[in-house]
């Protein structure tokens, strides 16, 4: 999976978020498109860019 480091300016927000935490950039990962599917063991995810351009991940 591709990691990147973005600017200063677009540090994660989050109050969760750590330094250091890796930043993936959503459509790196949907490639251009809306959607990818993230595992996670035997499990599946869907990651979803809604119209919105907010992130959806479901099961």
């Amino acid at each position: 999976m591709n990691q990147m480091t973005l600017p200063r300016s677009y540090a994660p927000v989050s109050p969760d978020a750590h330094p250091g935490d890796p930043v993936h950039d959503a459509e790196t990962l949907t490639e251009g498109g809306q959607r990818a599917v993230i595992r996670l063991g035997d499990q599946a995810y869907l990651l979803r860019i809604t119209r919105q351009g907010k992130l959806l991940l479901t099961k």
